[in-house]
């Protein structure tokens, strides 16, 4: 079993398109797309936490994405995610703040990111949506948002290469800086 983290798919939400640039000329597309990505790179047996703003619509629009999907799906809470019961609409579990740890790595898992995280937690890393590529954050954050993570999953073993090549606290790395300055949090 792998495990893999994502965040801001926004299945159905027709506006993400625009305010995030996103590469899809129709909801339908982009739903499509993002759901083989996801399946070229997740295997049934396979976790994925999604980090909030799974989807819009319905029980029934997001539990069809979920039968879509494959893994087992963890959602942690976003801004957009009201959901009741997680087994209702096709997820394992749902949390809003999650604290995990693979292979002796602790990792804090939240839609929204700690601008304060710093390194000395134990060397946990920070893992968060919600900016959709439009903030930067050095040492052991990063964003999982598709935006960000060319629309696809980001399995654990990927992420332990970018950690590693991330600057530390207090330094940025001006070849990953984004200019993307949008406010993703609007109705449909």
């Amino acid at each position: 079993m792998n495990t893999f983290f994502t965040a801001d798919t926004h299945w159905n939400h027709k506006n993400i398109i625009r305010y995030c640039n996103r590469p899809f000329s129709s909801i339908e597309e982009m739903n499509q797309a993002l759901i083989d990505r996801w399946n070229s790179k997740v295997a049934p047996g396979d976790r994925v936490y999604h980090l909030g703003d799974f989807a819009f619509g319905k029980k029934e629009d997001i539990l069809k994405l979920t039968r879509a999907l494959n893994g087992s799906t963890i959602i942690i809470e976003g801004s957009h995610d009201h959901i009741g019961e997680p087994g209702n609409y096709g997820f394992s579990s749902k949390h809003p703040l999650l604290n995990i740890s693979i292979d002796g790595t602790p990792i804090t898992l939240c839609h929204y990111a700690m601008r304060v995280w710093h390194k000395s937690h134990y060397d946990a890393w920070h893992l968060y949506g919600h900016s959709h590529g439009a903030l930067r954050t050095p040492g052991k954050t990063l964003d999982a948002g598709v935006d960000s993570n060319n629309f696809e999953p980001l399995e654990f073993e990927e992420l332990k290469k970018i950690m590693a090549n991330k600057p530390p606290n207090g330094q940025f790395d001006s070849s990953r800086r984004k200019e993307l300055h949008v406010s993703c949090e609007t109705e449909l």
